[in-house]
């Protein structure tokens, strides 16, 4: 893994639940122990916090922290302590059921996450709200972005498979359905890009570039339009290379939208303990300045510490 959180040496979940419940009962609660045990614990060790905290205190943890905490601070500790399924679970469940849908959130999580994440999910998502996550996304989006979705949330990519005789198949019938854009050719464009394996997709695309010399980027973004497009340009660059996918993601968030909070705290904690040094090396080698600075410049007080801490750069990286 190439997480910047690690399971931390010398664990001790007693001391580390005793210390929060202290930072947590005081008269003012102690922001900065919070940050310090919660950023510094791998998830497993913070669930393990979790149960000591629940047998020393009779209380729940999470419940505690969004009663003391507040504002995007609250966000990003109560975030941590959800296992990653149900992390996961609990962003699509407000993406869906949210005042406004956020395709962009469902975007992020459904290009991204392999066979047996979307099986956790699904498994998390039923258990954590009593409903199918596939009829909540039925339900709530429609059109061909919908179809896509459904079609990423089976979890049935075929995995380390490839076949070069089908290759240039695969990149014949992309290349049409840019052409001729029918509900047909939309189908059989998503089909492909959800269903093959990686392997198979590396094949395709180069097929394609020798087929319309054109990337298929290039080619989807002149052909489609709306988050159908957006679904399918990040399976497309989640299959290529995901860190890089994810810098730019975070660019946006925070350069596009005005720190766009829910965006950079999702990616934050959920790539935290997978590939978040790769998505800071990219972010670098792409956009000039560290991952690191920019958090500091847009974020303050004691929610920028704890993104940071989670961020886990070095003050050159300033």
């Amino acid at each position: 893994t190439q997480g910047t959180i690690l399971p931390a040496p010398n664990f001790n979940p007693v001391m580390d639940a005793q210390l929060l419940g202290g930072a947590l009962q005081g008269i003012s609660c102690e922001k900065d122990v919070l940050i310090d045990i919660l950023t510094q614990r791998c998830n497993s060790q913070r669930l393990m916090i979790s149960e000591a905290y629940r047998d020393m205190y009779g209380r729940d943890l999470i419940t505690d922290l969004k009663e003391n905490l507040s504002h995007h601070f609250k966000e990003v500790m109560v975030g941590l302590m959800y296992p990653p399924a149900s992390y996961d679970a609990h962003e699509l469940w407000h993406a869906l059921k949210g005042v406004d849908i956020e395709e962009k959130c469902l975007i992020d999580i459904l290009a991204s996450r392999s066979n047996v994440e979307i099986f956790q999910i699904k498994e998390a998502y039923l258990m954590q709200y009593n409903t199918d996550l596939q009829q909540d996304i039925s339900s709530e989006t429609s059109g061909h972005f919908r179809d896509t979705l459904m079609n990423l949330a089976q979890g049935t990519r075929m995995e380390g498979y490839a076949d070069p005789s089908t290759a240039a198949q695969d990149a014949m019938i992309l290349w049409e359905a840019c052409q001729q854009k029918t509900g047909e050719h939309k189908n059989m464009l998503q089909m492909i890009l959800c269903n093959r394996s990686h392997q198979q997709l590396w094949m395709v695309f180069q097929e394609f570039q020798n087929i319309s010399g054109q990337d298929i980027v290039d080619a989807i973004n002149e052909c489609y339009d709306g988050y159908f497009q957006e679904l399918l340009v990040a399976i497309v660059l989640c299959i290529r290379d995901k860190p890089s996918y994810f810098a730019y993601r975070l660019y946006n968030a925070i350069h596009d939208f005005g720190f766009h909070n829910k965006t950079v705290i999702r990616i934050l904690i959920a790539r935290s303990e997978i590939d978040l040094m790769n998505i800071r090396q990219r972010y670098k080698e792409r956009y000039g300045k560290s991952l690191f600075h920019d958090i500091k410049h847009f974020a303050s007080g004691h929610y920028e510490s704890a993104l940071l801490a989670i961020c886990a750069g070095d003050t050159e990286d300033y």
